[in-house]
This record gives C-alpha cells, structure tokens and sequence, in this order.
C-alpha cells in the first residue's frame, strides 16, 4: 500500500494540497484497521471525524427495525466518508467492512481548518455530495419505477467491466450483497440469477459473474 501521504494526495478532495499540507494532514490523521464484517459507524451517532478509505471495501446503509439493510452505496480506496458530520450532526447511515480494511481518520476541525484555507477543497466536497445526491436521486427513481429484475440487471451491468472482450463482475457477490444493494428479497434475487443464467445472459466462473449477453430490459 502507498504511504499515507501518497493515498491521501491520490483523493480528489486533497488533490490540490501541497507537499507539505498533505504531509501535515498525514500527520494528524490516524491509521485504524477494521476486520471484514465491522460496523465503522453507526446510523444516528454523533461523530467528529472524517474516514480515508485507505484500502478495502465498505457498504454504507441503513437497517430498519427488523434488521433488514439497504445498501446505499459500496466505496472503495481513495473514497471517503462521514463529510456531513461537518455539522457536528448525527451519522445519516451506518458503513460496514466488506473486506479487511485500513482508513486514515481525519478529525473535523482538522477538515473544517483545511476547508476554509483551501476553497477548491471545499469546492470538490461540494461536488462530491451533488454526486452522491445524483446517485440517491436515480436510486430512489428506481425503487419508485423499475421492477426488481430490471434493477438486477441495472446493478450487474453497472458493476461489470470489460475483460478480454467480457464483462466481468470482478467483485464476488452473495444473492444477498446483491438483495441488499436492490431493495429485494434474497429469494427473488436468486430466482432472477437462475433465469439469466439459464437464459445464457449471464454465467458462474470461479464465483464470479460474467455477462455473456446484455440482459433484457424487462422479463
């Protein structure tokens, strides 16, 4: 893994820091390491620091009362989170491991200092949140309008990149990863894999999907 300063100067939000901006930021940040399956933050507690994906995986999410999640997002190295707690306000979601993971926790005042020195910092948080606001608003859009065999196969093709002419979904995941992140049951989910795979869009190699041909819009 890259030294910390070099991983911290690889995020947009610190892009325009110098050397030794970043090097002082480096300083004041704190290296954790989570296990896979750790609960980072919880939905509702107040928190008075920003998290640097240094590597690793998490889902951000919310749970209801019974215990079922929606994953709202999966983020990855050179990603961040906790930025509204800027507000000093409760954490909107909880963000759990999906992988073993090491981040740089950045206290908020630290942040809030940066901020007001450095407006293209502030600048590229705020385009970070209208990114993330973009992406709820088409989740959301789905949720309301499209059935779940067609937000399925909006999320294996969104996943997927090109591999030797393929489309290969390199990260391997549970019928239940992917009930999650589609509002659905995982029941539904795999009745939905068994008739693409059967159909022969899609196939199981090495506990990876493949798209072998773009699945319909609708079933």
């Amino acid at each position: 893994m890259l030294p910390i300063a070099e991983s911290l100067k690889a995020v947009p939000l610190f892009s325009g820091l110098s050397q030794p901006e970043i090097a002082t930021l480096a300083d004041g940040a704190i290296v954790r390491t989570f296990p896979k399956n750790t609960i980072v933050v919880t939905e509702g507690e107040r928190s008075d620091s920003l998290y640097v994906i240094l590597s690793g995986r998490v889902k951000v999410f919310l749970s209801d009362e019974h215990g079922k999640d929606v994953v709202l997002r999966v983020e990855g190295p050179g990603e961040y989170f906790g930025e509204l707690a800027l507000d000093e306000g409760p954490r909107t979601a909880s963000v759990g491991t999906l992988e073993p993971c090491k981040m740089a926790v950045i206290a908020n005042d630290v942040v809030r200092g940066l901020l007001a020195s450095h407006p293209e910092a502030a600048l590229q948080l705020i385009r970070g949140l209208i990114g993330r606001m973009r992406y709820m608003t088409e989740n959301l859009k789905d949720l309301a309008l499209v059935d779940v065999y067609g937000r399925v196969a909006k999320l294996l093709l969104e996943l997927a990149t090109e591999a030797d002419g393929r489309l290969v979904i390199d990260q391997r995941l549970t019928q239940q990863d992917i009930a999650d992140r589609v509002s659905a049951s995982r029941e539904m989910v795999s009745r939905i894999l068994k008739d693409l795979t059967t159909g022969g869009y899609i196939a199981n190699e090495g506990g990876k999907i493949v798209i072998q041909r773009r699945p319909p819009r609708a079933w």
